[in-house]
């Protein structure tokens, strides 16, 4: 008993000691997956903590569990409207990418480590994947709404690539093991094999969950544990067939994510929570794990491979990878620097401790180091290089609560809570100034803590809490409505004036004295910046038209419905 009030105690304390020290991050900008590796590397034996750590197998299981329930909660969140301007620019990144930038970083590490060539490729497939605990934390802190284009394909691939990843490092163990060729159809036919009953399970297990979620009868808190049971239960099951468990556990999260289900909200906010905790579980263990005095021999030379990796590596592949889908410059030069590593390649690098290689400690340490810089020096600038290149869109106001009714019986609704900040465009409106959709209603007001009728407000003011009750089906529609107005009203951003989309530019060639290409003379605004993004625009799109700028200020199931004019 003595033991086990120990071993509740130090997990209890740096987990209690991660959290508060996360609050740094808001601050300084620090990374917060930085923060609990630190706290992690603290508690170690070589820390104060003087916690002595180093069972690899069980820092493999929970390193695995926790990145399973990462991508189930990342799933939950991606849209399928991300994959219309995403996927396959992601799934490009997922494959050639991963290869190209595990090969070209195979090679640096085998000349600067004077290793076997293939030894190299091990150590390139190691470190060759972007990580999604990563780049989930960091696209979604602090407020960013990067363009939908650039954080659709940063999501899917780093959700996505995993697999590719997981794959190469085993076969490249099994080859230096046994010493056979480095390809043959086998290899080949291994990776389809594993990627299709991975796909195949996910997407299967997944209509089976949320069929049972939609017509089982729980209670409120057991749906969001049945989610994560379920989707556990599908990674173990794909990989006892072959599969890819984590691509499985993946698109689980992105169909059942993309459907309605039964107490959905709470689904989200509880597994929101659990990915924290995974997130910190796993740099805590990967953290205890390491030796902070072994990296000391290998820095320099770690240091380069991690050069090499951010400015030559991962920019060559994204550049190739990305170069037929048009993309424009400064989204290249983001997706190129977002290329975060984080717990995945640790993980991997688990792999060849657990299989007994020779120079299995220095992959070990050499992914750790390569993670330490990229979150340091990528992860630290996620936010200002994303305001540089002005792909941080200024975010629609999200309700600050949104609440199932789950009332028995009745279709299901919800409440909305809209703040009313200093520049909304509703402030000092009347309540009758927007009409919400269908059956939705205004029910009241919280202005100073107290609760008012929406009848007994003559006014919108600053800091008013609007609450909204609206069927499940129109909550999209207020939440692009407020989106509207929010961005109507900045100027700065969306420019100077709303255009439909419907205008001929001839028109607007006649009233603003623009030059438009003889061309494109018959095209309206829509169609035109529809040609300009191959029929894929995105909210933040901008085309540059002589001496004015045309913004995609709102778009509806794929179609422009709102543009900005923006007069230089």
């Amino acid at each position: 008993m003595e033991l086990l009030n120990h071993l509740l105690s130090i997990a209890a304390l740096l987990l209690f000691g991660s959290i508060v020290v996360s609050s740094i991050s808001a601050r300084v900008g620090a990374p917060l997956l930085l923060i609990f590796l630190i706290v992690g590397m603290l508690g170690g034996k070589e820390g104060p903590g003087n916690l002595v750590f180093d069972d690899v197998g069980t820092a493999y299981l929970i390193g695995s569990v926790a990145l399973g329930i990462i991508l189930l909660n990342g799933g939950l969140h991606t849209k399928f409207e991300s994959f219309r301007v995403g996927l396959r620019p992601a799934l490009s990144l997922a494959t050639v990418g991963v290869l190209i930038t595990s090969g070209l970083v195979g090679l640096a590490a085998a000349w600067i480590f004077e290793l076997h060539w293939m030894q190299g490729m091990l150590l390139g497939a190691i470190i060759g994947s972007t990580d999604a605990a990563a780049v989930f934390s960091l696209l979604h802190a602090r407020g960013m709404n990067i363009e939908r284009r650039v954080g659709a394909t940063l999501e899917i691939e780093s959700g996505s690539n995993d697999p590719m990843a997981i794959f190469l490092t085993i076969v490249l163990i099994e080859l230096i093991q046994t010493q056979q060729p480095l390809m043959s159809w086998d290899v080949l036919l291994s990776f389809f094999i594993q990627m299709g009953i991975g796909a195949l399970a996910g997407v299967l297990g997944a209509r089976l969950l949320g069929f049972m979620i939609n017509h089982l009868t729980l209670a409120n808190g057991l749906y969001p544990l049945l989610v994560t049971s379920g989707g556990l239960l599908i990674f173990a099951l794909s990989n006892s067939l072959g599969g890819s468990g984590f691509l499985a556990i993946y698109l689980v999260g992105v169909v059942l994510g993309n459907r309605k289900l039964h107490a959905g909200q709470n689904i989200l906010r509880v597994h929101d929570g659990l990915a924290w905790l995974s997130q910190i579980g796993m740099f805590l263990i990967l953290g205890l794990l390491v030796t902070p005095s072994d990296l000391y021999p290998v820095a320099w030379h770690a240091l380069l491979i991690a050069l090499v990796l951010i400015f030559i590596a991962r920019p060559l592949a994204v550049l190739l990878c990305l170069l037929p889908f048009r993309f424009a410059w400064r989204e290249l030069v983001y997706i190129a620097w977002v290329g975060l590593r984080g717990a995945v390649p640790i993980i991997l690098a688990l792999f060849p401790l657990l299989a007994g290689l020779e120079q299995a400690d220095l992959y070990f340490n050499v992914a750790f180091f390569v993670v330490l810089v990229s979150l340091l020096l990528q992860g630290w600038t996620v936010a200002p290089v994303a305001r540089g290149l002005r792909l941080d869109i200024p975010p629609g106001p999200e309700p600050v609560m949104q609440i199932d009714t789950l009332i028995p019986g009745h279709p299901e609704c919800e409440i909305l809570v809209y703040h009313l900040g200093r520049n909304s465009p509703l402030r000092d409106r009347s309540p009758d100034y927007f009409i919400l959709p269908g059956t939705a209603r205004l029910t009241s007001v919280i202005r100073g803590g107290i609760s008012y009728d929406a009848k007994d407000i003559d006014r919108f003011a600053v800091n008013d809490y609007v609450h909204i009750l609206a069927a499940s089906e129109e909550v999209d529609q207020i939440n692009r409505l407020f989106t509207t107005l929010e961005y109507a009203a900045d100027h700065q951003f969306f420019g100077d004036f709303v255009l439909d989309p419907g205008a001929k530019l001839c028109d607007l060639s006649m009233a603003y004295g623009v030059s438009v290409p003889e061309q494109c003379d018959t095209l309206t605004v829509g169609e035109y910046l529809a040609q300009q993004f191959r029929n894929k625009p995105v909210v933040g799109d901008r085309a540059r038209l002589d001496k004015v700028e045309l913004i995609v200020l709102e778009i509806e199931q794929g179609k422009i419905v709102k543009v900005g004019l923006k007069i230089s």
